[in-house]
């Protein structure tokens, strides 16, 4: 939920700012906060550097692509079609990679993450989806599911906290350059400044944080498709804070996301309970 703020914030940013600069500087300043609650817990020895390096490309390359998605076909459809995307995409990445193959509660879920994705990206209202803006955001789904697969193993071998605040700071040097391309005057302004800050600590570093804990104890598959709870905070802002509009189609599919969260939560739940019942009965 915290993530689905993102797009109605940058909306509110000042008026001009390029949607890449806000990602550059959303993890710059994500992983320096995070950096700073890590200190002295950071142990260099025998760090995984391949998957960090991976999981800090993933992110780095998750922020041009979800921001410029958003702000071509507007907040509720460019991270629904991102967000939406990414339950897929890690599922078949775990199938393929790993040999795991997805809960059937998953695929529930899953098939109705996508139904409900159509009917939004179907939407007649006020909001128009650009072609360029659906591949930027199917872009990011693909960055996220990566981010999430490998920063499962990372947080498996290594305490979450460090793990988060290596990945982002690394993240955040990837997309250096950028902060010199673009007008930062933006982040003088109280604004701006608000803007910066919401989104590098609580849409970033606190988000994320809460996220990798949450993998410690559920499959990558399922944490991207709870985090279907994001498209559907982002356009309940959208269109009471911002003003977008949905028609009668789009608002049953934010129905189909809804029940995919539940059912999927629902499995999980029942999965638990299933392996403490084998735990006790051994």
């Amino acid at each position: 939920m915290l993530w689905g703020t993102t797009g109605t914030v940058q909306a509110l940013a000042p008026e001009g700012v390029h949607p890449i600069a806000i990602g550059a500087v959303r993890l710059a300043i994500g992983g320096l906060f995070l950096l700073l609650l890590s200190l002295g817990k950071i142990h260099w020895r025998g760090w995984p550097l391949k998957g960090t390096v991976a999981a800090a490309l993933c992110m780095a390359l998750y922020q041009p692509f979800f921001f410029s998605a958003v702000s071509m076909t507007g907040i509720a459809i460019g991270t629904v079609i991102a967000i939406g995307s990414a339950p897929v995409i890690a599922g078949l990445l775990e199938w393929g990679i790993k040999r795991k193959v997805p809960q059937a509660s998953w695929w529930a879920s899953t098939a109705l993450a996508i139904a409900g994705c159509i009917l939004l990206f179907t939407n007649r209202g006020s909001v128009v989806a650009d072609p360029r803006g659906i591949l930027l955001a199917l872009g990011a789904g693909a960055s996220f599911a990566g981010y999430t697969m490998i920063s499962g193993t990372l947080v498996n071998r290594r305490e979450t906290l460090p793990v988060v605040a290596v990945v982002f700071m690394l993240g955040a040097f990837f997309l250096t350059p950028f902060l010199f391309l673009y007008d930062l005057s933006w982040l003088m302004e109280a604004r701006g400044a608000g803007v910066a800050l919401h989104l590098g600590v609580v849409a970033t570093g606190l988000a994320y944080l809460l996220f990798a804990r949450g993998l410690v104890k559920v499959p990558a598959s399922t944490a991207v498709t709870l985090s279907l709870a994001e498209p559907l905070t982002a356009t309940m802002l959208g269109v009471f804070l911002i003003g977008e509009s949905l028609d009668a189609l789009s608002w049953l599919g934010v129905g189909l996301l809804l029940l995919g969260i539940v059912l999927l939560v629902w499995g999980q739940r029942g999965k638990s309970e299933l392996d403490k019942g084998q735990v006790r009965s051994a």
